[in-house]
Protein backbone atom coordinates (compact mmCIF):
# COMPACT_ATOMS: atom_id res chain seq x y z
CA UNK A 1 0.00 0.00 0.00
CA UNK A 2 1.60 2.72 -0.94
CA UNK A 3 2.11 5.83 1.36
CA UNK A 4 0.63 9.56 0.28
CA UNK A 5 3.76 12.36 -0.32
CA UNK A 6 4.06 15.74 -0.94
CA UNK A 7 4.35 14.84 -4.46
CA UNK A 8 1.12 12.88 -4.21
CA UNK A 9 -1.21 13.37 -1.40
CA UNK A 10 -3.49 10.48 -2.73
CA UNK A 11 -4.15 7.58 -0.44
CA UNK A 12 -5.15 4.08 -1.87
CA UNK A 13 -8.98 3.38 -1.61
CA UNK A 14 -10.03 1.08 1.04
CA UNK A 15 -13.64 0.08 2.52
CA UNK A 16 -13.51 3.08 5.22
CA UNK A 17 -12.87 5.71 2.21
CA UNK A 18 -15.45 4.27 -0.04
CA UNK A 19 -18.12 3.85 2.82
CA UNK A 20 -17.61 7.55 3.68
CA UNK A 21 -17.88 8.14 -0.27
CA UNK A 22 -21.53 6.27 -0.21
CA UNK A 23 -22.98 8.20 2.90
CA UNK A 24 -21.72 11.40 1.49
CA UNK A 25 -23.73 10.71 -1.82
CA UNK A 26 -26.53 8.89 -0.84
CA UNK A 27 -27.51 10.86 2.00
CA UNK A 28 -26.49 14.11 0.14
CA UNK A 29 -29.45 16.21 -0.56
CA UNK A 30 -28.19 19.29 -2.37
CA UNK A 31 -24.69 19.62 -4.15
CA UNK A 32 -23.18 22.16 -5.68
CA UNK A 33 -22.99 21.48 -9.91
CA UNK A 34 -20.31 22.80 -12.13
CA UNK A 35 -20.62 22.86 -15.87
CA UNK A 36 -19.17 24.66 -19.11
CA UNK A 37 -20.55 27.80 -20.19
CA UNK A 38 -20.23 28.51 -23.61
CA UNK A 39 -17.80 30.53 -23.37
CA UNK A 40 -15.64 27.87 -21.72
CA UNK A 41 -15.63 29.60 -18.16
CA UNK A 42 -16.80 27.23 -15.14
CA UNK A 43 -20.24 27.85 -14.21
CA UNK A 44 -21.38 26.51 -10.69
CA UNK A 45 -24.90 26.41 -8.61
CA UNK A 46 -26.55 24.92 -6.11
CA UNK A 47 -28.81 21.84 -6.90
CA UNK A 48 -31.54 19.15 -5.22
CA UNK A 49 -29.63 15.48 -5.56
CA UNK A 50 -30.86 12.31 -4.90
CA UNK A 51 -28.65 9.19 -4.97
CA UNK A 52 -31.37 6.83 -7.11
CA UNK A 53 -29.21 4.35 -8.63
CA UNK A 54 -26.49 7.23 -9.22
CA UNK A 55 -26.27 10.73 -8.52
CA UNK A 56 -29.64 12.78 -10.43
CA UNK A 57 -30.64 16.05 -10.11
CA UNK A 58 -33.81 17.96 -11.61
CA UNK A 59 -33.29 20.79 -13.71
CA UNK A 60 -35.53 23.32 -15.54
CA UNK A 61 -34.78 23.95 -19.11
CA UNK A 62 -34.87 27.55 -18.32
CA UNK A 63 -31.44 27.36 -16.50
CA UNK A 64 -27.99 27.99 -17.83
CA UNK A 65 -26.54 24.66 -16.66
CA UNK A 66 -28.87 22.75 -18.33
CA UNK A 67 -28.09 24.89 -21.18
CA UNK A 68 -24.94 24.08 -21.02
CA UNK A 69 -24.88 20.16 -19.96
CA UNK A 70 -26.91 20.00 -23.40
CA UNK A 71 -23.69 21.37 -25.35
CA UNK A 72 -21.56 19.97 -22.88
CA UNK A 73 -22.58 16.85 -21.08
CA UNK A 74 -18.93 17.12 -18.93
CA UNK A 75 -19.65 18.29 -15.55
CA UNK A 76 -19.37 17.65 -11.48
CA UNK A 77 -21.15 17.81 -8.59
CA UNK A 78 -19.64 18.34 -5.04
CA UNK A 79 -21.56 17.28 -1.97
CA UNK A 80 -20.94 17.41 1.55
CA UNK A 81 -21.27 20.13 4.12
CA UNK A 82 -19.25 21.21 6.61
CA UNK A 83 -20.90 20.99 9.98
CA UNK A 84 -21.77 23.73 12.68
CA UNK A 85 -18.84 23.60 14.01
CA UNK A 86 -15.21 23.72 13.09
CA UNK A 87 -12.66 24.31 10.44
CA UNK A 88 -15.10 24.16 7.62
CA UNK A 89 -12.02 22.23 5.79
CA UNK A 90 -11.75 18.98 8.09
CA UNK A 91 -15.55 18.25 7.25
CA UNK A 92 -15.75 15.53 4.77
CA UNK A 93 -16.73 16.49 0.76
CA UNK A 94 -16.78 14.36 -1.99
CA UNK A 95 -16.62 15.57 -6.38
CA UNK A 96 -18.18 13.27 -8.72
CA UNK A 97 -16.58 14.17 -12.53
CA UNK A 98 -18.67 12.75 -14.93
CA UNK A 99 -21.03 13.43 -17.88
CA UNK A 100 -24.44 14.83 -17.68
CA UNK A 101 -26.99 12.29 -19.65
CA UNK A 102 -30.41 13.31 -19.55
CA UNK A 103 -33.05 10.41 -18.04
CA UNK A 104 -36.22 9.23 -19.55
CA UNK A 105 -36.42 6.76 -16.84
CA UNK A 106 -39.49 7.09 -14.59
CA UNK A 107 -37.75 8.69 -11.30
CA UNK A 108 -41.04 11.08 -9.98
CA UNK A 109 -41.86 9.33 -7.34
CA UNK A 110 -38.31 8.25 -6.18
CA UNK A 111 -37.21 11.71 -6.21
CA UNK A 112 -40.76 12.77 -4.39
CA UNK A 113 -39.87 10.74 -1.59
CA UNK A 114 -36.81 12.57 -0.93
CA UNK A 115 -38.22 16.13 -1.88
CA UNK A 116 -41.76 16.32 -1.19
CA UNK A 117 -41.76 19.55 -2.03
CA UNK A 118 -40.52 19.17 -5.33
CA UNK A 119 -44.19 18.66 -5.89
CA UNK A 120 -44.69 22.47 -6.45
CA UNK A 121 -42.62 21.82 -10.10
CA UNK A 122 -42.03 18.20 -11.03
CA UNK A 123 -44.55 18.09 -13.35
CA UNK A 124 -44.45 21.60 -14.96
CA UNK A 125 -42.85 20.69 -18.65
CA UNK A 126 -39.68 22.41 -18.31
CA UNK A 127 -38.58 19.95 -15.62
CA UNK A 128 -36.43 16.63 -16.58
CA UNK A 129 -33.85 14.64 -14.41
CA UNK A 130 -29.94 14.47 -15.50
CA UNK A 131 -27.97 11.37 -13.98
CA UNK A 132 -24.45 12.16 -13.49
CA UNK A 133 -22.33 8.65 -15.02
CA UNK A 134 -19.67 8.98 -12.83
CA UNK A 135 -16.21 8.86 -14.15
CA UNK A 136 -13.71 9.37 -11.65
CA UNK A 137 -14.60 10.90 -7.67
CA UNK A 138 -12.39 13.23 -5.78
CA UNK A 139 -13.04 12.40 -2.02
CA UNK A 140 -11.21 14.74 0.64
CA UNK A 141 -12.38 13.00 4.37
CA UNK A 142 -10.34 15.74 5.97
CA UNK A 143 -7.07 16.80 6.67
CA UNK A 144 -4.66 14.65 4.75
CA UNK A 145 -7.26 11.86 3.85
CA UNK A 146 -7.80 12.43 0.14
CA UNK A 147 -8.82 9.47 -2.63
CA UNK A 148 -9.41 8.86 -6.02
CA UNK A 149 -12.61 6.45 -6.05
CA UNK A 150 -13.76 5.04 -9.66
CA UNK A 151 -17.51 3.90 -10.30
CA UNK A 152 -16.73 0.35 -8.84
CA UNK A 153 -16.48 1.82 -5.58
CA UNK A 154 -20.06 2.98 -5.99
CA UNK A 155 -21.04 -0.70 -7.30
CA UNK A 156 -21.82 1.20 -10.35
CA UNK A 157 -19.94 -0.04 -13.68
CA UNK A 158 -18.18 2.54 -15.52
Amino acid sequence: MAEPTPQNPIRDTNDEARQLARTLTQEARTGALATLAETGEPHVTRVATAWLDGPVTLVSDLSDHTRHMRRDPRASLLLGEPGAKGDPLTHPRITLVGTARFVEEPLRDAWLAIHPKAKLYIDFADFRFVRLEIGVAHLNGGFGKAFRLTPADFGLSG
